[in-house]
């Protein structure tokens, strides 16, 4: 309890601290030259500041320099700095000269030490083999300062400076790291990021795809259970009033049925927030043919069943199973012709395995159903176990057309 307390406490100046890097940080991306004129502005106004006071003659071995090569040195060893971010090889190469004559003629000026800002830059966006020559191109001027004014152990002074490098090293690989790995995670974060997008979309396409293929079987079948019973009571309205009655009944109970339905379906979708549930009732299974087919019926399409073996399908394939009759029960009503019949059968065999066909004696010109969600959605159930789909007319002498569902047994898991 007392570290998360003390993490607590810190929390807030974390968080202060990372949020004004960050806006440094936002700030520099957007004015880049104005912070490099700034930084270089700052180390050229302490090297001008370092010459006019004379604070370089307390460290100088020679203080016979004259003052407008000192001011030369001052600012060949600052104004530079300016392109340190953005060419670092050759601010250093620009630099080396000045740095010589800095050694070579006894000045020691601070301003050298300006180098190993470069260095850093160096170590932070150039391949780390530019490392060497830059190390032996800011060791030189020490190496003569050495010989002409050494004072004490030399090796203690090339000690001393290339401890300086390998800390200005360090701290640019050490920020060159970091950058990298703040990099890729952004990089691996914008992946996911589209990614997820990409993984949505295919959901959702996927979904619409099911919405309007639960779609167009609901409203396709019983619209055209409205159609034959509307055209059934329309022969019958002069001759028999009572059948034309029971047409109306039942394209009545057809409606109500088919509003119930896609009630029940855009419930499920709707996501406005209330707090009432949608009612859900099971999907269609084999238990609903026999309905399915008494609304065929009704609407002047005579059928017949014949069944082979046992039902026991799990509840996906005997949706696939009604779905498949319904839409070729509903594509005889609108293609077929006013006399035609229907014929369905039916073999379930083990496993989940079942066949069905189903065929019709229209016209088999008039039978072919136009491009729409009809076939593609059976062959969409189907493919999701494995099955196949044929449908076609049937071969000559027959007449009409035929539909054949065939699903495999379940594969063991």
């Amino acid at each position: 309890m007392t570290e998360e307390t003390e993490e607590r406490r810190a929390d807030p100046l974390t968080e202060h601290v990372q949020r004004i890097s960050r806006r440094v940080r936002a700030f520099d991306r957007r004015h880049p030259l104005l912070w490099d004129l700034q930084c270089a502005g700052f180390w050229v106004t302490a090297a001008l500041v370092d010459y006019a006071g004379g604070g370089w003659r307390t460290t100088a071995p020679n203080l016979d320099v004259p003052g407008w090569l000192v001011l030369t040195l001052s600012l060949g060893l600052s104004v530079p700095l300016f392109w340190r971010r953005t060419h670092p090889g050759t601010v250093l190469l620009a630099m080396a000269p000045f740095a010589l004559a800095n050694a070579w003629t006894g000045a020691l000026l601070q301003a050298a030490l300006l180098q190993l800002l470069v260095v850093f830059h160096i170590a932070l966006r150039l391949p780390l083999r530019a490392l060497w020559w830059a190390t032996a191109l800011t060791t030189a001027p020490v190496l003569v300062s050495v010989a002409r004014y050494g004072e004490g152990e030399w090796n203690q002074q090339v000690g001393s400076h290339l401890t300086s490098i390998v800390v200005a090293v360090l701290i640019g690989i050490t920020v060159r790291s970091r950058h990298d790995h703040t990099a890729a995670l952004e990089d691996r974060a914008r992946r996911l990021e589209i990614e997820r997008d990409q993984q949505a979309q295919l959901a959702a396409a996927a979904e619409r795809a099911r919405i309007a293929r639960e779609m167009h079987d609901i409203i396709g079948h019983n619209l055209s259970v409205i159609t034959g019973l509307a055209d059934g009571g329309k022969y019958a309205a002069a001759k028999s009033p009572e059948r034309a009655a029971q047409a109306l009944d039942a394209i009545a109970t057809t409606s109500r049925q088919a509003l119930d339905e896609l009630r029940r379906l855009l419930d499920v979708l709707r996501d406005d927030g209330t707090t009432h549930p949608a009612e859900l009732t099971p999907q269609p299974a084999l238990t609903d043919l026999d309905q399915l087919l008494d609304g065929v019926r009704t609407a002047g399409l005579p059928v017949h069943t014949t069944v082979e073996g046992r039902p026991s399908l799990p509840a996906g394939r005997q949706l696939t199973v009604y779905r498949v009759i319904q839409e070729a029960l509903t594509n005889t009503l609108k293609h077929a012709g006013p006399n035609a019949t229907a014929e369905i059968a039916l073999s379930y065999g083990d496993k989940g395995a079942v066949t069905v066909t189903v065929t019709d004696t229209g016209d088999p010109g008039a039978a072919a159903p136009a491009d729409g969600r009809g076939l593609p959605g059976m062959r969409e159930r189907t493919a999701l176990y494995g099955g196949t789909l044929e449908a076609g007319p049937r071969p000559h002498p027959e007449r009409g057309w035929r539909v054949h569902l065939h699903l495999p047994e379940e594969s063991p898991q």
